[in-house]
């Protein structure tokens, strides 16, 4: 959408009543380059008018010149200006709260003492009880440390919070799994592992998100083989899954066969290599890979994949996906009549959907539209109903056929608000953990 990109606020102004007054100000505001959304009337007086204008502007410079030209007008005063989006995460956007309303004597001593000793006894004689009388089967932490937060970088712990707010928001929202944040106060891989190893028995699964690469991968490595619940580097794997759903669609609607498509992947970081490892494991052909990182070509090549370039690949490949973080990276004298491009850098992509068609490309997308959302909820929801101690790369190709095959004739992915779709994700990661004989839990009844 147009506004995506844009800054909005809303104008509460008091605007004299006499004709022309609301036109000389949406005016002056088009005059400054400002757009206009939607007008709301406040409170309508006999000599003034109160309303609400939303106002977007494409950067903050832009919004403070608009402001300056709204408090010049001699007919118009601004009572405030409103930022919705703070008002949104004022007091934070996630809560625990009981699930009882505990206002007897009785109540009291069924959730406490000493009702509650019986609980602790029976846990402490089998501990997988824990999963069943306790919310250990529904807390899922969010674990980071604040390095690599998407389009923002290292912001450090504390300001990644609204982050994995928002992911525990969506995960409760889309699955009612509770994603509890976990801020980690240090960069020491050491003692991030030591840190979750020591807090995981809270926990059905652990998400590990916007750890900066090439740490994340020692991380979730050392953590998958320290611990029996399932532990997923979102950007990573989320990533990967929701990658490869969207490719499938795209293959199909440039009537491609993925199979024998020549694939590049520009950006080798924490979401790069796991997508081409993806690809590699689910096409069985090797995948060319750029990065600056000599580093990052080293893993590659381990992985199995092709050193390449940027020119190289964009050259010779029908298939090219870029998560660089390089705005404008790609240029439209590169692209290749009907290449399918995935430019997957937020918030500006490596190179505008639009302008890679308008280029010749069949298909070419953004970190917008291809977004992770899709997958980390519905593949811990399923892990965890299975009790499955590890999340598989079946379970995440799974889950990415469960995406594709949820999208419409016309759509590379589902809508991400799609209840359904998740489910069906869950589902999917399940059933495979299943037919892996990994699932801890009677799953009879689970895909009905």
């Amino acid at each position: 959408m147009w506004w995506e990109d844009k800054i909005m606020r809303t104008f509460r102004c008091r605007l004299k009543q006499s004709p022309g007054v609301l036109g000389s100000l949406l005016t002056s505001i088009g005059e400054e380059e400002g757009l206009i959304g939607e007008i709301k009337t406040i409170n309508m007086g006999s000599t003034y008018v109160v309303r609400d204008v939303v106002v977007f502007a494409d950067n903050q410079a832009n919004m403070d010149r608009l402001i300056r030209v709204v408090q010049k007008n001699p007919d118009v005063d601004i009572i405030e200006v409103r930022d919705e989006v703070l008002e949104m995460h004022q007091g934070g956007k996630i809560a625990i709260r009981s699930r009882y309303k505990i206002d007897t004597l009785s109540e009291l001593r069924k959730v406490y003492t000493p009702g509650v000793a019986e609980v602790c006894m029976k846990i402490k004689e089998n501990n997988r009880l824990a999963w069943r009388y306790t919310s250990i089967n529904h807390f899922v932490a969010i674990v980071t440390d604040g390095s690599a937060v998407l389009g923002l970088g290292d912001i450090g712990p504390l300001a990644s919070m609204p982050v994995m707010e928002g992911k525990a928001t969506l995960m409760e929202t889309l699955v009612g799994l509770s994603g509890v944040p976990i801020l980690l106060n240090t960069k020491d891989t050491d003692a991030i592992v030591e840190t979750v190893t020591n807090i995981a028995p809270t926990f059905s699964a652990i998400q590990l998100e916007d750890i900066s690469s090439p740490r994340c991968f020692d991380i979730e490595k050392r953590l998958q083989e320290r611990l029996d619940i399932p532990v997923m580097h979102d950007d990573q794997h989320g990533t990967a899954v929701v990658v490869i759903a969207a490719l499938i669609n795209a293959a199909r609607m440039a009537d491609k066969d993925l199979k024998k498509c020549k694939i590049g992947q520009i950006g080798l970081g924490a979401a790069g290599l796991a997508v081409t490892k993806m690809l590699m494991y689910y096409l069985q052909n090797p995948v060319l890979g750029a990065d600056i990182d000599e580093e990052a070509i080293k893993r590659l090549e381990s992985a199995g994949g092709i050193p390449s370039t940027l020119e190289e690949i964009c050259s010779s490949c029908g298939v090219v996906i870029a998560t660089t973080g390089v705005p404008g990276l790609i240029k439209e004298n590169m692209i290749r009549k009907d290449q399918i491009i995935f430019a997957l850098s937020n918030p500006h992509p490596e190179i505008e959907p639009d302008l890679a068609k308008a280029a010749g490309a069949a298909c070419a997308v953004d970190g917008k539209s291809v977004n992770n959302i899709l997958g980390f909820p519905g593949i811990f929801r399923g892990a965890v109903d299975a009790k499955t101690p590890r999340i598989t790369t079946e379970m995440l190709v799974a889950a990415a056929h469960a995406i594709a095959n949820a999208a419409g004739e016309e759509e590379l992915v589902p809508n991400p608000l799609d209840r359904s779709v998740h489910k069906k994700v869950a589902q999917a990661v399940a059933l495979t953990a299943l037919k892996q004989r990994l699932n801890r839990e009677d799953l009879s009844g689970y895909f009905d």
